[in-house]
């Protein structure tokens, strides 16, 4: 995998961000996650100023890995490029998407759950993909039968990804990282819970470290 991508794998988790209040929120959650030995986020285009937490959560973590997700245009792309986001994740197989962000050098992993979508990326040269949403378009069942035909890619899977399933996903070889929201909730947000953050965070670096330990 290139830098980028082992990167991201190293870590084994990627919290999946909305942030409604970014001018107060980015930079405390950023210190947060980096504390509980998460420094990478994928803050999602779903709110309001996604480009602005972005660009705070870099500056307060400068050795953060920071990315745009949910973007669905070519706009989010290069809003989260000038805030200095470092990949780009989409929910779907967008061609238009990923050749914009190819021809802009930034990483994108797109959202793909069929053969059909497994094909377009092959025939883009992506290494990594998003699958999305995980649990309820079959799961790491449907992760590793797909990896049969195509076992050129790593997959990071998102959506139903907890404490409860993170070990059982993440020590499959096909599995690069998970992303998650388990510990980025709305509450624990919106409530300031940053030491919540970070505990979770460390479960989860933990049941990573020992789930790959014992793969």
């Amino acid at each position: 995998m290139n830098a980028m991508n082992q990167a991201i794998s190293d870590i084994g988790i990627v919290p999946v961000i909305k942030l409604n209040h970014p001018e107060r929120d980015a930079a405390p959650l950023a210190r947060a996650l980096c504390a509980g030995g998460v420094p990478v986020a994928e803050v999602t285009f779903r709110a309001a100023g996604a480009d602005t937490a972005i660009r705070l959560m870099k500056e307060a973590c400068p050795e953060m890995i920071v990315g745009a997700g949910t973007v669905t245009t070519t706009a989010h792309i290069d809003a989260a490029l000038a805030a200095g986001g470092q990949f780009i994740v989409t929910p779907g197989f967008d061609p238009e998407l990923v050749a914009y962000a190819q021809s802009k050098n930034i990483p994108v992993f797109p959202g793909c759950t069929t053969p059909t979508d497994y094909h377009a990326a092959l025939k883009y040269g992506l290494e990594l993909i998003k699958f999305f949403p995980a649990e309820q378009s079959g799961g790491l069942a449907k992760i590793k039968a797909m990896s049969a035909p195509f076992p050129q890619f790593k997959v990071m899977p998102t959506g139903g990804i907890s404490l409860k399933n993170l070990a059982e996903y993440i020590c499959a070889p096909v599995i690069a990282a998970c992303g998650g929201s388990y510990m980025v909730t709305a509450d624990l947000i919106d409530n300031q819970k940053w030491d919540e953050i970070t505990g979770l965070c460390k479960k989860s670096v933990e049941i990573i470290k020992e789930a790959r330990k014992n793969a």
